[in-house]
């Protein structure tokens, strides 16, 4: 079996649809071609995209986007990419980027994986986020977890070298996975040293959901790692 089928068995959420508010419509619809990308079999250009040539932060699963965009809004000399399926979040991505006029901001409606197989160049992207995904926290639903050897594998392809990977959670389990998979990678280096959660950096917006959990107590594990694929 070849890596691309193993990486496409990577089933880490599950769809569901619901209704549409009128600006979560909006934002799918009328003002798609403002901030929306539509993926082919086709490598994206991203200096055509952003019509400049900074660097990229590739959020993946970004659910309502409310940190998404702030990091845009604080980040102008920054292009942020956002890849959700669910349709409600890019809707109102889209939406809320349309009312603050954000200029370094696009979103994908399509499977990470195979938006990062088939339509981001190697060595293109400077920085990857995942905040709060899915911690399937089942052991028998762990397989669904994104956060697997083969995905860093393509992952560290399309990181530049040096580049960074950012993800936080809420669920200890996940936590203790997320570090183990990272440091067992040959390519990836943690930035706080050898076994060690980072703090939150100022960049990473605090959510409504993730300060109402720290009311109650509730954990929230910060782990960023380097790519140091050209050693």
């Amino acid at each position: 079996m070849t890596k691309a089928k193993q990486l496409r068995k990577i089933q880490s959420f599950v769809k569901r649809s619901g209704r549409l508010s009128k600006g979560q419509s909006l934002g799918l619809n009328e003002l798609w071609s403002d901030y929306g990308i539509d993926v082919d079999k086709s490598s994206l250009n991203f200096e055509e995209i952003y019509l400049n040539q900074n660097d990229i932060t590739l959020e993946v699963g970004f659910g309502n986007g409310d940190s998404l965009i702030e990091m845009a809004i604080r980040q102008p000399g920054q292009n942020f990419l956002g890849i959700e399926v669910y349709e409600a979040g890019v809707g109102r991505v889209v939406n809320e980027a349309s009312k603050k006029s954000i200029n370094n901001l696009k979103v994908i409606k399509e499977d990470a994986v195979e938006v990062l197989e088939n339509n981001i160049l190697d060595s293109s992207i400077s920085n990857f986020q995942l905040f709060f995904p899915d911690p399937w926290h089942k052991k028998r639903h762990h397989k669904r977890r994104i956060i697997q050897m083969s995905f860093l594998d393509l992952l560290s392809k399309k990181l530049k070298d040096h580049g960074i990977v950012h993800i936080a959670t809420d669920w200890e389990n996940y936590a203790e996975h997320i570090m183990e998979t990272l440091e067992s990678h040959p390519y990836f280096k943690n930035c706080a040293g050898a076994h060690r959660y980072s703090l939150r950096p100022e960049y990473r917006p605090l959510t409504k959901f993730e300060n109402r959990g720290q009311k109650l107590g509730h954990g929230v594990w910060d782990i960023i790692f380097t790519n140091i694929k050209g050693g």
